[in-house]
């Protein structure tokens, strides 16, 4: 009998049950009858007598509003491991909080920081940076106290990209697969291409309209890899546009507008959808960018775009029309782009999550509520595209 068959010893599993279930002013007896499980049950788990089954776990964390993964929880080693460090060594002597992914043959190892101000506070780290290792080429060693189990993060699938609705299928997927998980590197769509070549993340999101023929991504992405072993996926489909704030009070109409005095936009990275269309947009118009107050202004994202216009520090951005709505921005659209999501297909036969990802993406319940976000079109979702052809195929 192999290792994973085992049952996993109930020494090596934190419980939580009794923390949440206080918190939340829940007695045993009425947590037993939210997850249709006996008192004694409930009171065998919390003194770590009795250790549920999927079915049960899964009913406890729907009665107490949460994942399972916060109930139950594999207890941390303190194990220390080496990766390889994207970026440069943090100074101080704090140790850094990191995440730590399994992508193809190495452990990478990225500050939790670099997410941004918002996600730092609210996405949890991996480990710990201890400092540097000895030995290695090429990107810098480290060594990590991993504040997970190994196996979590081994599992775990990092995507670079835009779009923040893959946080939503993060969430999704949890549901089928507890130990999986999503990390988003927020990054535009050219970035996200080269970290996918380097082997910094599984999957790279993109939104690249070709000025020529008009197709998504399938131009660019020929022009920019090499060979066929790679998976093209399309997410969604989405209009991208002008985002402006509510009631346009500059009264902007078109990009032309943008080089008026009383306008100020925020723009995007070199190699971002969002940079490319606007760029396309003033080429067409025969505009200079040295005309357009704001242009050097960069934001990371297409949330901090239309949050920097909805609080007035900016006048306009390109993006897409999904964040105006949650923003309550108003928005002129101007093409209609795919999203595609690329990964190496010899990652779907060595990391499991990827394939109940796809399969996520294709769910009734996740299309049903990205729809109901606006803005998305869900009609493609799961179809794959031949870099050579044309869409061939729908994911299952």
């Amino acid at each position: 009998m192999s290792d994973k068959s085992k049952a996993e010893p109930a020494e090596n599993i934190e419980n939580h049950l009794r923390a949440l279930r206080s918190a939340k002013g829940v007695s045993q007896g009425d947590l037993a009858r939210m997850a249709s499980v006996t008192r004694q049950a409930i009171y065998a788990i919390e003194n770590n007598l009795y250790l549920p089954t999927t079915a049960v776990a899964l009913r406890l964390a729907r009665a107490l509003d949460c994942r399972v993964e916060d109930i139950f929880g594999l207890v941390t080693s303190g194990e220390t491991v080496e990766g390889e460090l994207l970026g440069q060594m943090p100074d101080g002597p704090d140790r850094t909080r990191v995440k730590v992914a399994h992508v193809g043959d190495c452990l990478i190892v990225r500050p939790v920081a670099e997410l941004g101000s918002v996600l730092n506070y609210t996405v949890p780290a991996d480990g710990l940076l201890l400092g540097p290792a000895k030995g290695g080429k090429g990107r810098q060693r480290v060594r990590v106290e991993l504040l997970r189990d190994r196996r979590s993060i081994d599992e775990g699938i990092v995507v670079a990209g835009c779009d923040p609705a893959i946080y939503l299928a993060g969430d999704h997927l949890r549901r089928r697969d507890a130990r999986s998980s999503i990390i988003e590197w927020p990054t535009g769509s050219a970035a996200a291409l080269e970290a996918l070549k380097r082997g910094e993340v599984h999957v790279a999101g993109l939104h690249i309209v070709d000025a020529r023929t008009g197709e998504s991504n399938l131009p660019y992405l020929r022009r920019h890899l090499r060979g066929e072993g790679y998976t093209i996926v399309t997410f969604a489909a989405w209009e991208a546009g002008v985002l402006l704030r509510h009631g346009n009070p500059k009264s902007i109409r078109t990009v032309s507008d943008f080089a008026r005095r009383d306008v100020e936009i925020v723009n995007r990275e070199p190699g971002a959808g969002a940079r490319l269309l606007l760029d396309l947009q003033l080429q067409a118009l025969g505009m200079s960018a040295a005309r357009i107050k704001g242009y050097t202004r960069l934001a990371s994202s297409h949330l901090e775009v239309a949050h920097l216009v909805a609080m007035g520090q900016a006048d306009a951005g390109i993006g897409v029309r999904s964040v105006s709505k949650l923003f309550d921005l108003d928005f002129i659209a101007l093409q209609e782009e795919r999203y595609d999501l690329v990964m190496p297909t010899r990652y779907l036969a060595s990391h499991p999550g990827l394939a109940n990802l796809l399969d996520t993406m294709v769910s009734r319940a996740f299309r049903v509520e990205i729809e109901a976000l606006g803005g998305y079109d869900m009609r493609d979702t799961g179809k794959v595209h031949d870099l050579k052809t044309v869409a061939v195929t729908k994911h299952h």
